[in-house]
């Protein structure tokens, strides 16, 4: 039996939530909260890399970014598809945790895994609460779901100032070195065109909205509750 976790964070690639928000779940362990991530697949269609680096370089990343747990479900990297099997996979990884908060991915991306991957975590995180759905195992409500932007960015209903922890997400984003970096035997693909200077370059201009250095930006689809405006 697994320990709760405050904060669950999917992706469909390891990497995923680290560009996202990399530096949002170093800001929240830092400050004790219990974070886990997991990567939906293995990435083994990846053009660079092997799926024994990626693992290795997802471990490094959590490690840089102190999560409590970080898991892979194993789904076929390119054959992510909303089906019950898929949904039914994630839902068990939802109530195994019992999150108070998922995050999944912005649900408009020029990657259709990461569309993929934002479907499916609707579908599992509504099912998860469901006392009749798979009854073997306990019913889990998830009090908040936030989309967080990978490739392509949106309007945002959310920032996380994050300046004083970014350093920690660049270290995370360089652990991933089959993919950001060209050198021997790789071949050129966005990632490695100086793909985190440019993610960079985008939290910067979200932390300019709040006159601060960086921060990073979510979406919900309910609205925000607040108790009182101060």
């Amino acid at each position: 039996m697994s320990e709760s976790l405050d904060i669950l964070i999917f992706g469909a690639h390891a990497d995923d939530a680290e560009i996202g928000m990399g530096a949002t779940i170093a800001k929240h362990t830092a400050l004790g909260y219990r974070v886990g991530l997991c990567d939906l697949t293995y990435a083994e269609m990846s053009s660079n890399g092997t799926v024994e680096t990626r693992k290795e370089e997802a471990e490094q990343a959590a490690r840089i970014l102190g999560v409590a747990m970080r898991s892979n479900l194993g789904l076929p990297d390119r054959g992510l598809a909303l089906t019950p099997a898929h949904i039914e996979q994630i839902t068990l990884e939802i109530r195994k945790h019992k999150p108070k908060i998922v995050f999944a991915p912005y649900w408009q991306d020029r990657h259709p895994d990461h569309v993929a991957c934002s479907q499916l975590l609707q579908e599992a995180v509504f099912n998860a609460k469901l006392r009749k759905y798979a009854p073997e195992s306990e019913a889990v409500l998830v009090e908040q779901l936030f989309f967080y932007f990978i490739n392509d960015v949106y309007e945002a209903d959310l920032l996380v100032n994050v300046s004083d922890h970014y350093d920690k997400k660049i270290a995370a984003l360089s652990a991933y070195r089959s993919q950001f970096i060209t050198g021997q035997g790789t071949v050129a693909t966005p990632l490695n065109q100086g793909y985190v200077e440019r993610v960079e370059a985008r939290d910067r201009l979200m932390g300019q909205k709040r006159m601060i250095t960086y921060a990073e930006g979510f979406v919900s689809k309910l609205p925000l509750l607040v108790d009182r405006f101060d």
